[in-house]
């Protein structure tokens, strides 16, 4: 079972590599105790790019995950009683709004103030302020358990992701975290802000590339995602009210390691970006801050898809969907679930911890993926050599795709 801490806190741990050894770091190399946390099973460092004999075919393989919550709970009965008090709506439009409410399957979403607050309007530079101060806490809560549980420090990271999509800030959070957790000053940065939801599941590739360059590192991916500082009261369109009633806050986290740790360890990636689709999903910015773009035809765009991908990518494996222990599938929202199960034959054993995520959490952008891959990795279900496929849907609009196999 995931294991919780303070402040909603989750993690669990890949069944990473017992027996590490420090004995190639240099004391001034080691964190500030000049001691290695014997939390975990461990991920072994390599901070010499160039020795590489030691680590060749190790591969990129998750060692470690990780989800944050923040501490307000908006449920779905609060939902129902604040939609028509808010929002100017009447009659059928009302009722087809309160039946959304209640067919979404979602039960409960996280916040990081109470709703009271939420629906109120404030500046932009308020909200910007509020990103900041947010992102750097929930990022750092989360960063902090997952290499507790993958059984290394923030000195034995080499490359550091970090994607967010609902706001924006300069210097970007990895810059912040560097500063606060005691990463080393030569740790490489990349910061993800434009590829929505879609970002968790590119960041997991992006490392595993990485991992590739430079054998025997270790990737530590953060996302971080508040949704409830784009709640636009004043906007009664269709996405902005489904926009309201679909996401929510929080952060996950995964430690990508190329030292031989076990777990699902990823084999390819690929992208698909939809011809045409530049409008079917993103944010307009505007002087009240983020307005949501969201097409009502983008469960539609993925059923027509999704398994001509889906067949083209396994079949460059030599693999069928068949094959596949695990969907870890982003929960965009049910009606996308459904038809993801529908266009593959998909039995719902192989999909339902994105159910669970989605009635748990709502859709958290992307967050949402990792989160997923946290259950799957809590679940226990998945053996040594069984095969998933991860996939997540983002604004371009584009399709991320990864293929692991558990080790």
């Amino acid at each position: 079972m995931p294991q919780t801490g303070a402040a909603g806190v989750e993690s669990w741990p890949g069944r990473a590599r017992a027996g590490r050894s420090a004995s190639h770091l240099s004391q001034s190399s080691l964190p500030a105790t000049g001691r290695r946390t014997e939390d975990g099973a461990g991920v072994k460092h390599a901070s010499n790019y160039q020795d590489h004999a030691e680590h060749n075919g190790a591969g990129a393989t998750i060692a470690a995950t990780a989800t944050a919550l923040p501490a307000h709970e908006l449920t779905r009965e609060s939902v129902h009683y604040y939609l028509d008090r808010v929002f100017p709506l009447q009659g059928v439009r009302l009722e087809a709004m309160q039946a959304i409410v209640e067919n979404s399957q979602i039960e409960r979403r996280f916040c990081i103030h109470p709703v009271e607050f939420i629906v109120e309007p404030r500046p932009l530079d308020e909200l910007s302020r509020d990103y900041i101060e947010n992102s750097v806490a929930l990022g750092q809560q989360v960063a902090e358990k997952c290499l507790k549980r993958a059984g290394c420090g923030p000195r034995d990271v080499d490359l550091l992701i970090t994607v967010s999509c609902t706001g924006f800030m300069i210097p970007s959070l990895d810059a912040h975290l560097i500063n606060r957790m005691g990463f080393r000053c030569d740790v490489r940065r990349l910061p993800v802000t434009e590829l929505g939801c879609a970002a968790g599941a590119s960041a997991l590739s992006r490392a595993r590339e990485f991992l590739r360059a430079f054998p025997g590192g270790n990737v530590l991916v953060i996302s971080v995602e508040i949704p409830s500082l784009t709640f636009q009261r004043r906007d009664i369109s269709q996405a902005n009210l489904i926009s309201s009633i679909l996401f929510g806050d929080g952060a996950a986290a995964a430690l990508v390691s190329g030292n031989g740790a076990t777990g699902p360890r990823l084999l390819d990636t690929r992208s698909y970006t939809f011809p045409d689709s530049l409008q079917a999903m993103g944010f307009d910015l505007k002087t009240s801050g983020f307005h949501i773009v969201l097409s009502r035809d983008v469960p539609d765009l993925i059923r027509g898809k999704i398994k001509e991908i889906v067949t083209s990518f396994l079949g460059s494996h030599g693999l069928k969907q068949e094959e596949m222990a695990a969907f870890v599938l982003h929960p965009g929202g049910q009606k996308l679930l459904h038809y993801i199960e529908e266009e593959l034959g998909l039995p719902r054993e192989l999909t339902q911890p994105s159910w669970d995520v989605l009635r748990r959490y709502g859709n958290l952008s992307s967050a949402s993926v990792l989160f997923v891959l946290h259950e799957w990795l809590a679940s226990g279900k998945l053996a040594p050599g069984d095969y998933g496929l991860l996939a997540a849907f983002g604004p371009g609009f584009t399709a991320e795709m990864l293929l692991a196999r558990w080790s």
